[in-house]
């Protein structure tokens, strides 16, 4: 604990030391408190080989705060949130024991999601501490998982530096980990982690951004997720001609074991997704690796799960022989349909395997059609369809959810 609030201590009085004096005219804004609201109901419904029963599931999470405005350089917030299963309990949620029904990791729960002290002395600093959602760049790494019902959260310190317009610098500090889960799921809750994380980007025209990580994740309760990741990151564009955009990221990161983790391992990710943007219309293909050695696989614990190899969720964690995911993605800006605007279609496909062996692991096909209802509400229509060769078994998902933010 105390190297814990050593760490809070000095990196808050790093940017206190950063602030000018107030003035004695600064008052707080008209608006002091803000509050907000943020409704999502999702209906799962799951069919997978294996398992005697199909998944239906019903639920509905309301999240709501109250923001302040800045003072005097400080601003803060305060987040609930309550999930809420509406209708029949027929899905294995993690925690009700129902092993005959396909998974379905939204338990019923209500607790704290944020709450968070802001200081931001000048534009270029910012520090703040308490239970935050945290998302870097493409969240591969560092993910709020906001796909589930509840948020992953961490108790941490961040530092944030913009010493330009085009430089920006973060850390931060995390001693507890709280997933998606839930509290009352044994692996709700990861106490005691010694999580730092090192980010440099910079926008170097007409390249792209360039960003620099290390990600440290000591984890007590998870010692085999325990590892340093060290890597670097480009994204970029150049226009063609007429209303053509050339589209391009690539990344490479290397990650290694650290403290409780039992493993010896060096193993390497590498990503490399060129693409087109015409009108609109955007298309990708996209090659991406998590190496695995038969023994331990490069993991990513903290990042999104769902929003990468396959809506399905077949590869949330990495088999041991590793992954190697060869996907196309194809994004659509449809055109207005009466009163309804702004709405859009994707398409992704992925052809998974083996990085050790090259083993064909399995294909699937993911669909999705959002449609706004207005500036507030937005309908999804989600569809997605894995077919094993030799890992897992078939599965297909499908997802209503309407999404309300006020």
């Amino acid at each position: 604990m105390n190297k814990r609030l050593l760490i809070v201590g000095l990196s808050l009085s790093a940017a206190i030391g950063l602030a000018p004096p107030a003035s004695a005219e600064e008052s707080p804004k008209a608006d002091p408190i803000i509050p907000y609201a943020d409704i999502r109901y999702r209906l799962e419904l799951v069919d997978q080989d294996g398992l005697p029963k199909d998944a239906t599931a019903s639920t509905l999470r309301l999240r709501a705060g109250l923001k302040t405005a800045e003072w005097k350089g400080f601003s803060a917030l305060i987040e609930g949130e309550a999930i809420a299963r509406l209708g029949p309990r027929h899905y294995n949620d993690t925690i009700n024991g129902r092993t005959t029904y396909p998974v379905v990791a939204d338990p019923s729960d209500v607790l704290l999601n944020q709450a968070w002290v802001k200081f931001k002395p000048v534009k270029e600093v910012e520090a703040i501490a308490g239970r935050q959602a945290v998302n870097f760049d493409n969240q591969r790494w560092i993910d709020s998982a906001n796909w589930r019902q509840n948020d992953q959260t961490l108790d941490a310190v961040r530092v944030a530096i913009k010493p330009t317009l085009a430089v920006t610098i973060d850390y931060g500090f995390a001693w507890r980990v709280n997933r998606a889960f839930g509290p009352r799921s044994p692996q709700g809750i990861w106490r005691d982690t010694d999580i730092h994380l090192v980010r440099a980007s910079a926008i170097a025209k007409p390249v792209g951004t360039i960003t620099a990580y290390g990600y440290f994740f000591d984890i007590p309760d998870a010692p085999l997720l325990s590892s340093k990741t060290v890597g670097a990151r480009l994204v970029g564009e150049q226009k063609l001609s007429g209303k053509a955009t050339l589209l391009y990221t690539a990344e490479y990161a290397n990650q290694r074991d650290i403290g409780p983790n039992p493993r010896n391992f060096s193993l390497d990710y590498l990503l490399l997704e060129p693409g087109v943007s015409i009108g609109p219309l955007t298309a990708k293909v996209g090659w991406e690796s998590l190496e695995g050695n038969g023994t331990a696989a490069l993991q990513t614990p903290l990042g999104a799960l769902h929003g990468f190899n396959g809506w399905a969720d077949k590869f949330t964690t990495t088999p041991a022989a590793g992954l190697r995911d060869l996907y196309a993605d194809v994004r659509l800006k449809l055109p207005p349909v009466g009163p309804i605007k702004g709405a859009s279609a994707r398409l992704k496909w992925h052809d998974f395997n083996a990085t050790r062996s090259g083993i064909g692991y399995g294909r699937e096909w993911d669909a999705m059609l959002a449609i706004p209802i207005n500036k507030q509400i937005t309908a999804n229509l989600i569809y997605a369809e894995y077919d094993a060769a030799s890992f897992a078994t078939d599965t297909r998902k499908f997802w209503i959810a309407i999404d309300a933010k006020f």
